[in-house]
C-alpha cells in the first residue's frame, strides 16, 4: 500500500508543478512583471543614483519620472537600462527590457514602428535656446564658435555642435547648465521648450528671455512594447489616456520648473554676469 500511495503523491505533485509552469508560461506580460516584482524599462539615459551628502539634481528628461510612476502603479521595483538607436529594437525583441520609453521624433518613431507597438504620451517638446536679453547674438549663424550649455541625458547633446558649429558644454543636470548660463560660463542654454517657457515666466529669469528659433521637429515621449505583449500595450494606452485627462503632465512640468529654479537659486553664490 505504501508504494502505490507514494507513487500517487509524486504523480500528483508533478502534475501540479506542470500546471503551475504552464500557467506561468501563458500568463500575460503584466502578470509576469508583477510575479517577478520588477519592471525593466529601456531609456536613453540612466539617471545616476542619488548619493547621500551630494546635491540633489532634477534630471533633464521626464522618462525617469514616468518610468517610476509606471512601476509604482504596478507595485514593482523599477530597473532602468540604457539603450541606443542601434540596440533598442534588439533588446526589446529579446525581452531584455519590458518596455522602451523614449523621446521620439517622427523619423525615429517610423523606424521603430516596424518592429514594435508605439504608444505616444501627451508630452511633446522642441529644443528651446535661451540667452541673456541683452545678447548680441541675433541670428543662428552667430552661434558658430559660441558656447552652448546642455544637460546630460537630454535629446540635444551632440546635435548643436553638428548643426550650428557651436561648442557644447555638457553638465550633469539642467540646474548646472542653467547656472552656467546665469554666471556667464555659457553664451546660451538649450532645453525642452515645454519647461523652459514656464521657467522664463518666473521674475528672476526675465533677463534671460532672449531666444533663437532652432530648426527641429517635435519629439514625443513614447512607450514601445513588443506586439505580442498586447496586455501591457493596452494597459499603457489606458494609463496614458488617464494621464492626458488629468493634470498629470501640467503637474510634472510645474514641479520641474520649481525644482530646477530652486536648485539654481541655492547654488548661485555669485551675481548674474553682466
Amino acid at each position: 500500500m505504501n508504494a502505490p500511495s507514494l507513487f500517487f503523491r509524486q504523480a500528483v505533485a508533478l502534475l501540479l508543478l506542470a500546471c503551475a509552469l504552464q500557467v506561468t508560461a501563458t500568463a500575460g506580460t503584466l502578470e509576469q512583471i508583477r510575479q517577478r516584482g520588477k519592471l525593466v524599462v529601456g531609456v536613453s539615459y540612466v539617471v545616476p543614483e542619488y548619493t547621500a551628502g551630494t546635491k540633489y539634481r532634477t534630471p533633464e528628461s521626464f522618462d525617469s519620472t514616468v518610468a517610476a510612476e509606471l512601476a509604482k502603479q504596478l507595485g514593482v521595483k523599477l530597473v532602468t537600462v540604457k539603450v541606443t538607436t542601434k540596440n533598442r529594437q534588439q533588446l526589446l525583441a529579446q525581452q531584455k527590457v519590458d518596455v522602451l520609453l523614449l523621446n521620439l521624433k517622427k523619423d525615429d518613431a517610423d523606424a521603430l514602428a516596424s518592429s514594435a507597438r508605439l504608444l505616444p504620451t501627451a508630452y511633446q517638446s522642441r529644443p528651446k535656446l535661451i540667452m541673456r536679453s541683452d545678447t548680441y547674438i541675433k541670428r543662428s549663424p552667430q552661434l558658430k564658435g559660441r558656447t552652448l550649455c546642455v544637460a546630460a541625458g537630454g535629446a540635444y547633446v551632440g546635435s548643436l555642435a553638428a548643426q550650428y558649429g557651436a561648442l557644447e558644454k555638457v553638465y550633469k543636470a539642467p540646474a548646472d547648465a542653467l547656472l552656467a548660463l546665469r554666471t556667464g560660463a555659457c553664451d546660451a542654454a538649450v532645453h525642452d521648450d515645454a519647461v523652459l517657457n514656464g521657467l522664463l515666466a518666473l521674475p528672476e529669469w526675465k533677463k534671460f528671455s532672449a531666444s533663437l528659433p532652432l530648426d527641429a521637429s517635435p519629439a514625443v515621449l513614447t512607450f514601445a512594447v513588443r506586439r505580442a505583449d498586447a496586455d501591457l500595450g493596452d494597459y499603457l494606452q489606458q494609463l496614458s489616456q488617464e494621464w492626458s485627462g488629468t493634470g498629470y503632465w501640467a503637474g510634472n512640468r510645474k514641479r520641474w520648473i520649481n525644482d530646477v529654479a530652486f536648485e539654481v537659486y541655492l547654488d548661485q553664490n555669485v551675481p548674474d554676469c553682466h
